[in-house]
């Protein structure tokens, strides 16, 4: 932004919101990590883990590139809303684009969130009870008293920076996810290298890393913020979640080898079933997905609002209905989607690749017109748009060839 000591700021940048520094570090981390990190151990079984650290190294940098792209695009362009950059830059075509991969993404996130709290809370009543036929182990039965009860007052709050408290005891859960899952390796893990299908390795690693709906919304709220500040933010958030998202997807790898599937709990649940310890982290990985659901329906609510009424103000009865068709949406996609590795892979393939690559590069090259076609960082902007074109169309192939191959 601007110098402190030049005049004239432009309304935007004076109206500071008040989450702090570590609420933000909190809830941009929780928005990063949701069920990603449990698609990993599975793309690094398609790929070898060489391969693997190297794509992890790579697809962090172009997320975190493009988080400056869109701060700076929005320093230039004047707007914190990622549908406003799209008007701004391309008219209503750009914010239709910027809306429905956000809306994608999101609810893709969120889908893959309630899919573990569908397919896991049975198995800890079960645990718990002895029960196997009751109501109360129904997958589906579950998920919805979850959204109902949970999520739904969580979603309904109307400031972001509430929610820090809730993502950090979600980030809580997912370490002890992880030291459990390094510890589980180091006793039953042997190093194996072997690379083959890499169909899905690409778009879960994509998806994974996507948080860019929520920067904005973040920004917004960030006390006393500043481009730098909130690069900073970005900067300690993508560093801690890399490491998380290595050694889960290392520890995970090297316990199941081949055998891993697209839901690291699911592999586990398979070979301990009875298993106290493994149980305790079920319920930590349950509580964190829990938690992060609302964090990720924020940025789809204020989508939505700015595509059907975008010079209104704040309404409470619009922002309960959106958020409860946002919710039961949701979770009729959860009941009839059958495998989470269809989420990770075409979500990730085409919505996160619009929003990490395709759209901040877009967005940059348009609206900051202070810089020629020809200066370093319009040709860096250039390149990422290409490279992410190139991204998503080849993933989306690979994985319907992949749907087609199945199918025979």
């Amino acid at each position: 932004f601007l110098p402190e000591h030049k005049p004239c700021k432009k309304k935007y940048d004076t109206e500071y919101g008040n989450a702090s520094f570590g609420m933000s570090v909190f809830n941009l981390g929780n928005a990063i990590m949701g069920s990603g990190i449990l698609g990993l151990s599975y793309a690094m079984a398609n790929t070898g883990i060489i391969l693997f650290i190297f794509l992890l190294v790579a697809v962090a940098i172009f997320s975190l590139y493009s988080v400056h792209l869109l701060l700076k695009t929005a320093n230039e362009g004047g707007a914190l809303v990622y549908e406003q950059l799209g008007y701004k830059a391309f008219g209503i075509p750009g914010k239709l684009a910027a809306s429905c991969s956000i809306t994608m993404q999101n609810i893709g996130a969120m889908s893959s969130y309630l899919y573990i709290v569908k397919y896991e809370f049975p198995l800890v009543i079960q645990a718990f009870t002895g029960a196997n036929d009751e109501w109360y182990t129904n997958g589906n039965y579950l998920v919805l008293l979850v959204s109902l009860f949970i999520i739904l007052p969580l979603s309904l709050l109307r400031n972001l920076g509430y929610l820090g408290y809730t993502s950090g005891l979600s980030l809580l859960c997912m370490v002890f996810f992880l030291i459990v899952v390094s510890e589980s390796s180091i006793v039953l893990g042997a190093v194996l290298y072997q690379i083959f299908l890499t169909v899905y390795a690409v778009p879960i690693l994509t998806f994974a890393f996507v948080c860019h709906p929520a920067i904005l919304p973040m920004y917004e709220e960030l006390k006393d913020r500043s481009h730098r500040k909130m690069q900073g933010v970005a900067n300690v958030s993508f560093l801690a979640m890399f490491i998380m998202y290595l050694l889960a997807a290392l520890f995970g790898y090297l316990t199941f080898h081949s055998q891993v599937g697209p839901e690291l709990l699911h592999t586990y649940s398979r070979f301990y079933k009875s298993d106290v310890l493994l149980l305790i982290v079920r319920l930590a990985v349950l509580t964190a997905v829990t938690l992060t659901v609302p964090v990720v329906l924020f940025p789809i609510r204020t989508s939505i609002n700015h595509l059907l009424c975008p010079a209104k103000g704040f309404s409470w009865i619009r922002h309960c209905i959106i958020t409860f068709v946002l919710l039961a949406s949701t979770n009729a996609l959860v009941i009839f989607v059958p495998t989470i590795r269809d989420i990770f892979g075409f979500i990730g393939a085409s919505a996160a690749a619009m929003l990490i690559f395709i759209l901040p590069s877009a967005f940059y090259i348009k609206l900051v017109e202070k810089e020629s076609m020809k200066s370093v960082q319009k040709i860096g902007a250039t390149i990422f748009l290409i490279c992410g074109i190139i991204v998503m169309v080849g993933s989306i192939t690979l994985i319907v060839l992949d749907w087609i191959h199945s199918s025979h």
